[in-house]
């Protein structure tokens, strides 16, 4: 098989793999259909509360890596944007925003604090890259904690290349944030959680795809990202699956875990090792 044949085929093994690996984090329709609210969805606030947090006091690779690719001041777009924690700390050398995000909610609180910043984001509602038509390109494109939301990662990768004109900067944790939930699903539920993929899939794919890109790998500290305890231990009982009537033996639960209740970080996120990677944009302009 020739060279080219044998990299497509590593190429396609690497894709299947990342697929595989996020199936698997699958919840079991048993576990799901016992309670009536969706595991999936983080409150609002804990967005919000980071993205001002962020925008305060903007720091880490991802942020510096971007704002360098920002100089001359150029636009921005934010895939995947949240509230805005990755875009709001480039406001100062950002020329125009443009903010994708499946959720109406999400980008009114970016829409609002960007606004207060005194920039006028474009908005996009819908899923990445069905959407990249309407989105447009930038001299920057942003992606943070999204990747692993994808199961089919070729095309997104794609997209936000030939979005960008100058740099595509992707945040992740450098393991699947909710890896350290495992042990208590294993608590609660009898029931063995995947660990994969990774960071270094991630890139492994990048490289397989005949794009070249860096990596950064750094600790990012955790912050208040919730307001007390009590809205920690709703969180991480609707991730386990759990009815409210279990809301104690959540607390006691995250307590043996090591989480201090005068100090409620995201068990889920919240400071664990980040991956900041980032590669040329290959936008047609």
């Amino acid at each position: 098989m020739s060279t080219a044949g044998n990299e497509a085929r590593l190429a396609d093994e690497l894709l299947r793999r990342w697929r595989e690996d996020l199936e698997d984090w699958a919840i079991p329709e048993h576990i799901t259909a016992a309670v009536s609210e969706s595991p999936w969805v983080l409150p609002r606030q804990v967005f919000a509360r980071r993205a001002d947090r962020l925008a305060a006091a903007p720091a880490g690779p991802s942020y510096q890596r971007a704002r360098a690719a920002l100089d001359p001041p150029g636009s921005v777009l934010d895939i995947g944007s949240g509230a805005g924690s990755a875009c709001l700390p480039l406001l100062p050398r950002c020329t125009e925003l443009t903010a994708v995000d499946t959720e109406a909610e999400m980008l009114e609180l970016l829409s609002t604090r960007a606004e207060r910043a005194g920039m006028r984001a474009t908005l996009v509602q819908g899923p990445w890259p069905e959407v990249a038509g309407e989105a447009g390109q930038a001299d920057v494109v942003t992606c943070h904690h999204v990747t692993y939301n994808v199961q089919n990662i070729e095309p997104f990768l794609a997209a936000l290349t030939t979005a960008a004109r100058r740099l595509v900067v992707v945040e992740m944790t450098t393991t699947h944030p909710l890896t350290s939930l495992n042990a208590l699903w294993l608590k609660f539920h009898g029931l063995r959680r995947p660990d994969g993929p990774t960071s270094a899939d991630l890139l492994a794919i990048l490289t397989a795809l005949g794009i070249e890109a860096g990596c950064e790998l750094w600790h990012r500290p955790s912050g208040p990202d919730y307001q007390n305890f009590a809205e920690l231990v709703d969180v991480t009982r609707r991730r386990l699956c759990l009815p409210p009537d279990r809301a104690r033996d959540v607390a006691r639960a995250l307590q043996d875990a090591g989480i201090d209740p005068d100090h409620p970080v995201d068990l889920g996120s919240s400071g664990r090792g980040v991956a900041t990677i980032w590669w040329a944009g290959r936008a047609d302009t």
